[in-house]
C-alpha cells in the first residue's frame, strides 16, 4: 500500500497537481515568499483531480470535435480554417488542465520545443489570415499543413 501511495503522489508531481508530502510543503512555503502574478494566479485557480481530468475531456472532446468536423468543410477555406485552428487549439488546452497552465507554457518554450512553438503559432496566424483575409484555399491548406507538421514535432 505505502508503494502504492508514493507511486500515486509521484504522478501528481509529474502531472503538477500539489502533493500532501510534509517536505514538500515546506518547500512551497519557502517559494511562497517569491511570488509574482502567474504565480499568485495559479495558486487561486486550483482544481481538484477530478476537475482536471473533466476538464481534460470536455476540452479534448470539443478539441477533436472540431477538427473532425473541419474535414466535412474542406473546400470552403474560412470555415476550414476557423474550425480546424479552434480543434488544434481546444486540443493543445486540454493538455494544460492536466499540468496546468504555468507548466504548459514552460514546456512549450524548453529550448529543445521553441521552435516548433513559434513555428506552430505562427502557422496558426497565417492560417487565419489566408482564411479570414485572403480567401485563398492553396495558402490555407499550406498554413494547416504547417500548423500540422509544428504539432508533431512539438
Amino acid at each position: 500500500m505505502e508503494k502504492m501511495n508514493q507511486a500515486y503522489e509521484k504522478v501528481k508531481m509529474l502531472v503538477g497537481m500539489e502533493v500532501d508530502d510534509d517536505d514538500h510543503e515546506a518547500a512551497s512555503s519557502s517559494a511562497l515568499q517569491d511570488t509574482n502574478f502567474i504565480d499568485d494566479f495559479n495558486r487561486n485557480c486550483t482544481l481538484s483531480t477530478k476537475q482536471r481530468f473533466y476538464g481534460f475531456a470536455i476540452c479534448l472532446a470539443a478539441g477533436l470535435t472540431c477538427t473532425l468536423l473541419s474535414m466535412l468543410v474542406f473546400f470552403h477555406p474560412i470555415k476550414f480554417g476557423i474550425t480546424f485552428t479552434l480543434g488544434n487549439l481546444l486540443s493543445l488546452g486540454s493538455t494544460a488542465f492536466l499540468i496546468g497552465p504555468k507548466r504548459q507554457v514552460t514546456m512549450m518554450l524548453d529550448p529543445v520545443r521553441i521552435y516548433a512553438t513559434a513555428i506552430y503559432l505562427a502557422s496558426i496566424i497565417i492560417a487565419l489570415f489566408c482564411a479570414l483575409y485572403v480567401h485563398n484555399k492553396l495558402l490555407t491548406l499550406l498554413a494547416i499543413l504547417l500548423e500540422f507538421g509544428a504539432l508533431i514535432c512539438h
